[in-house]
């Protein structure tokens, strides 16, 4: 999969050495120093995926992420820190797909971008299972990558609409955060709380009452299960 990316970083090393692996992966590559150009270029030329550093002049990347998500569903890839767990959360919560941490591998990021594309454009892990899935005034039609509720069109990320996908096709089967990771994400390492994150997000779009969501389900001890929401 590739695609138009827009990278976001001040420091032009890291901005230069992003770009010459994700060109070598076959992308369209546009840098930029800073959220104001970030947000500017995205209206003007919308990208298929942004790559964006938290630490930014200006107008910081989490406030960047918020104002991108909220005019589309374009992925997105932060660059973070090593120490800024509580922004990498928030960046998750306002509708990151990804994150890679610094100092990073440029071939893993490029690894994050491809899968993440692969996901966005419907070529994700359940890219082979076809098929509509549906409970209760949820539709999930897996082949055109879209989902509703109660005939409104939900929006949804790439990794929102997995996780939704996954857990439908697998009602009432408990699974771990771990399990999940590798199921939805194809990781077999990372940071769980991602999980988490994804959940709240998906359930604040999803429930009735979010914080007594009857579709995804806490299983204490374990993790998440999909629910009976007509139950």
């Amino acid at each position: 999969m590739t695609g138009r990316i827009l990278v976001v970083d001040d420091d032009p090393t890291v901005a230069e050495v992003v770009a010459r692996y994700l060109l070598r992966d076959g992308h369209e590559v546009e840098c930029v120093p800073d959220g104001r150009t970030a947000l500017d270029r995205a209206l003007d030329a919308p990208p298929d995926l942004v790559v964006l550093d938290l630490m930014l002049p200006g107008i910081d990347g989490l406030e960047v992420c918020r104002r991108l998500r909220e005019r589309s569903p374009v992925p997105v890839v932060m660059l973070t820190a090593l120490g800024e767990e509580s922004d990498r959360l928030t960046g998750l919560e306002l509708g990151a797909d990804d994150y890679v941490v610094k100092p990073f591998s440029p071939r893993e990021l490029a690894l994050r971008v491809r899968s993440v594309l692969r996901r966005a454009q419907g070529g994700g892990l359940l890219s082979s299972e076809q098929g509509v899935l549906r409970d209760d005034g949820l539709v999930v039609d897996v082949s055109a990558h879209e989902a509703s509720l109660r005939g409104e069109t939900l929006a949804l990320t790439a990794r929102e609409f997995d996780l939704l996908a996954f857990l439908l096709r697998h009602p009432r089967q408990a699974f771990t955060r771990e399990q999940l990771l590798e199921h939805v994400w194809g990781w077999t390492f990372g940071d769980s709380s991602t999980v988490t994150v994804h959940v709240r997000r998906l359930r604040e779009k999803i429930e009735v009452d979010p914080t007594n969501p009857a579709r995804i389900q806490t299983v204490w001890g374990v993790g998440y299960r999909y629910g009976d929401a007509a139950s």
